[in-house]
């Protein structure tokens, strides 16, 4: 598990709990704590429970599978973790990350067999090193990819074993486009505005209209079947209170997902020839601030 953070954390202790043997890799403090603790998980879907893990600050043994959770703003420094030639022949790399890019970046590092798509819905924090709180009460994986080292069969059945629902997508593109079409508007508003959910879809709902319609384009134009009233539907059902990640990480001080968001969806934009004036407004001020 490179990244044991909200998304990471809570897969690994699911896995450990389910009897599979977990390695977390990640700073010397945060694997020391690890080592030395656990992982504490406080969830309405999955109990409150503690799980012991293996934890180190780099790959040094083959591994089935390497889950990729950290955020894009920290991949590239975190992906020295694992070398290739120590993940094995057989190792499959799974990024659990948003946006539509990265799959092709960790092919050319890993190999095109090594590398399957994958998108998480969860809402889940790390708290602090080990500690996690899951807020949302679902845990749902689709997983995407042809020709991979190991069959996705057997990867959905480990994460099923672990009480993720995961499912096996036709299509990676389709996959990659659903969860960033959905994302984008959410991420880009409640960042921009420092608004819930509830404001956002009441308050500035005129500008959330634009930005589905845009990236609905978009990702149709990518070769996605969106459907932009669907995802109006998802964004009208969610608790008013509810909070982007990239919300989250401006509100903490940390460094935004911008780019591998909205600069992913102006990128796609523009190789489509798709206006997307909405979208690269927001990026535009968000970038400045």
């Amino acid at each position: 598990m490179l990244g044991p953070g909200g998304v990471g954390g809570l897969l690994a202790a699911l896995l450990s709990r389910a009897g599979h043997r977990v390695i977390c890799l990640a700073s010397d403090t945060t694997a020391r704590s690890l080592r030395e603790n656990g992982i504490h998980v406080r969830s309405g879907q999955f109990g409150d429970f503690t799980a012991a893990v293996e934890a180190d600050t780099v790959l040094r043994e083959p591994a089935d599978l390497c889950v990729v959770a950290v955020k894009h703003t920290s991949l590239d420094a975190a992906l020295d973790r694992v070398p290739p030639a120590v993940l094995g022949a057989d190792g499959l790399v799974l990024p659990l990350l948003n946006g539509v890019e990265h799959p092709q970046a960790l092919r050319r590092r890993y190999g095109a067999g090594r590398v399957a798509a994958g998108v998480i819905r969860v809402e889940s924090t790390r708290v602090a090193p080990g500690v996690v709180e899951h807020g949302s009460p679902f845990t749902e994986i689709d997983l995407a990819g042809a020709a991979t080292a190991r069959p996705l069969t057997a990867v959905a059945a480990v994460l099923e074993s672990a009480g993720v629902q995961t499912r096996l997508a036709g299509s990676e593109t389709a996959a990659l486009w659903a969860k960033l079409a959905f994302l984008a508007p959410f991420a880009l508003l409640t960042t921009r505005y420092g608004a819930t959910i509830g404001t956002v879809r009441t308050d500035h709902r005129e500008e959330l209209l634009a930005l589905v319609d845009e990236i609905t384009a978009v990702g149709r134009a990518a070769g996605a079947p969106l459907d932009a009233e669907r995802t109006l539907a998802m964004y009208d059902a969610f608790p008013p209170g509810m909070k982007s990640s990239m919300q989250r990480d401006a509100e903490a001080g940390r460094a935004l997902e911008l780019d591998a968001i909205g600069g992913a969806v102006l990128r796609a934009a523009n190789r489509h020839g798709v206006a997307a004036p909405t979208v690269g407004r927001l990026v535009s001020e968000l970038a400045s601030r």
